[in-house]
């Protein structure tokens, strides 16, 4: 995909600061970021989002993003962090190669989700969850 950047990132067609490389998957500091330290865990296949993303490659990516979560810990001393993945362009997607955020956290660092919490009324809940439930015989 000569038009991924990820890709090309993957290819060493375009520098990026590595944190972790494997087989599998790369780890590189976020250009943008939430807060210094944010990393980005992709996978070196190229995958649109989550639902491409091949199952033999969940365990690789969730074992780097535990190992970069530790040295993040370690190396910035943290008493928090963030795993996240926009999956879309509604939920943010910008980088169409699925990544996986590793965001430092801090106390009163002031980043919020800001969320309107909705309430089911009479009845929602169970449709939407019968809604939901009859896709699973076909996945």
């Amino acid at each position: 995909m000569s038009d991924c950047v990820f890709c090309r990132i993957v290819q060493k067609e375009v520098p990026a600061e590595v944190l972790f490389e494997n087989d599998e998957v790369i780890v590189i500091l976020d250009i943008n970021p939430i807060h210094y330290g944010h990393a980005l865990v992709i996978p070196k296949k190229h995958c649109r989002d989550f639902l491409e993303l091949p199952p033999c490659s969940y365990q690789a990516i969730l074992e780097a993003a535990r190992v970069v979560c530790q040295a993040l810990v370690r190396g910035l001393g943290l008493e928090g962090y963030n795993l996240f993945s926009n999956n879309g362009r509604s939920a943010g997607q910008s980088v169409f190669h699925f990544h996986l955020h590793v965001t430092p956290r801090y106390p009163n660092d002031d980043i919020r989700f800001v969320l309107e919490l909705k309430k089911y009324s009479d009845g929602q809940l169970k449709h939407y969850a019968e809604l939901i439930k009859k896709q699973f015989d076909s996945i």
